[in-house]
């Protein structure tokens, strides 16, 4: 929605919204948010509104939030009368400046900095996620809702009513959900998001999380998206599919044999950069139970037709030529792996070198097999500290460090995830 802040005070005041949620996300992806009344919205529009920020960053003490008056959005599920509504927000400094930390200003500043370069991207995200039953007192277990396999429908498929309230959510909202279905585990589904520009797929993407386990705890279920929840069972994927156009011209195309030469650049600049990125596109330890199980990757490689590569071209026709990036799991902030993706490729274009793209077949690295592994090129990497601002990208690395400090002091890998990740992915 694209309206003057004057606009929108006139829609708050018509449409009876008594709630502005001002939303935001932390550096590790964790949807965030103030509720002010609605006479607090021009102020919010002119001067931001602060909050005490020690709990995010120690060095600076209060932030603004200013709303991004395109993102106007009812929350659906709430009363007509007395709604509420939701804006993503900047974050500001309190003399008005950008804050370094605040990932979606960044990636806003990057995508704009591309499209003067003669670049424009677009990105979709399929994203899968389970439903569990709660127990007797409300907590959640991990007994699927119901025992459908791929594709399955109704009686064995329980989950499609649940499916359909979360996309008409999103389509009220003004996200962009475009099929849902049962996929490979029992209680596993998917709901595919069309095509987007990168800040916006990114806002979809945390919306997405909320709006999914808010529907779930209106069912009585529990929704997860932990990377692999049941130990024998099916993980959990964020497949990243990118669009991107030269001047106006696709640089991908429909099969590997006719991806043109900076395509194949930016793709090898995916392979060349994908070790040091995994610890941001899959930062828990329980992501890396994933790879090799099923149809996740294990290899960097890439195929047009299978569905176990880390970089797949789709082919079907129909549809803009594309890549899909088949690592990422739900816990990765997506305004951070979005950038880190796009920067990859771009820096791949610019070296002119499509050699890993044309030698990726013969002998494929193996991606990083646990976060211990993954977190030692991420430390290491210019790449990295070239890309992203220096206290995120510290930030990030001192939480891993600390998540595998308490996974060596746990009992067990298996309780330290249930505890760390299953309750909050």
């Amino acid at each position: 929605m694209n309206n003057s802040p004057k606009e929108i005070l006139r829609f708050v005041e018509e449409n009876d919204v008594k709630f502005i949620r001002l939303t935001f996300c932390d550096i590790f992806g964790n949807l965030k948010n103030i509720a002010v009344m609605p006479n607090e919205l021009e102020q919010a529009f002119s001067y931001g509104i602060p909050f005490d920020a020690v709990k995010f960053d120690s060095s600076c003490p209060e932030l603004l939030l200013v709303p991004d008056i395109s993102t106007l959005s009812v929350l659906p599920w709430r009363p007509k009368s007395g709604r509420v509504v939701r804006f993503f927000c900047s974050l500001k400094s309190p003399d008005g400046s950008d804050y370094s930390a605040d990932m979606r200003t960044d990636l806003v500043n990057f995508i704009n900095d591309l499209r003067l370069r003669g670049f424009s991207c677009e990105v979709s995200t399929r994203c899968e996620f389970y439903l569990f039953d709660l127990d007797d007192k409300g907590a959640p277990t991990k007994l699927p809702h119901d025992n459908g396999g791929y594709l399955d429908v109704a009686p064995l498929d329980k989950c499609e009513n649940i499916r359909r309230e979360i996309c008409l959510s999103l389509e009220e909202m003004g996200l962009n959900p475009k099929s849902s279905c049962h996929k490979h585990g029992p209680g596993q589904n998917e709901i595919d998001f069309r095509a987007n520009d990168p800040v916006n797929a990114a806002d979809d993407m945390v919306h997405y999380k909320t709006v999914v386990k808010s529907i779930a705890a209106q069912c009585g279920l529990f929704a997860s998206f932990m990377p692999m929840p049941l130990k024998d069972g099916h993980g959990s994927a964020l497949n990243i599919s990118l669009s991107v156009k030269k001047n106006g011209e696709h640089i991908f195309g429909s099969s590997l044999e006719n991806i043109t030469r900076e395509g194949k650049c930016f793709i090898s600049g995916i392979l060349r950069r994908i070790g040091e990125m995994t610890a941001f596109l899959n930062p828990t330890s329980n992501s890396y139970r994933r790879f090799g199980v099923g149809y996740a990757p294990q290899y960097a490689n890439l195929s047009d037709h299978s569905r176990s590569t880390l970089i797949r071209i789709p082919t079907a026709s129909g549809t803009p030529p594309r890549i899909e990036l088949r690592s990422a799991d739900a816990a990765c902030n997506p305004y951070i792996a979005f950038k880190l993706i796009l920067a990859a490729g771009i820096e791949g274009i610019v070296s002119g070198d499509p050699t890993p793209f044309e030698s990726c077949g013969n002998a494929p690295n193996i991606l990083p097999q646990s976060l211990a592994e993954a977190v030692v090129p991420a430390k290491n990497s210019d790449f990295i500290r070239r890309t992203l601002p220096e206290k995120v990208t510290d930030g990030i690395l001192e939480r891993l460090d600390l998540q595998l400090r308490r996974l060596e002091k746990s009992r067990s890998p298996e309780e330290f995830e249930d505890t760390v990740y299953f309750p909050y992915i």
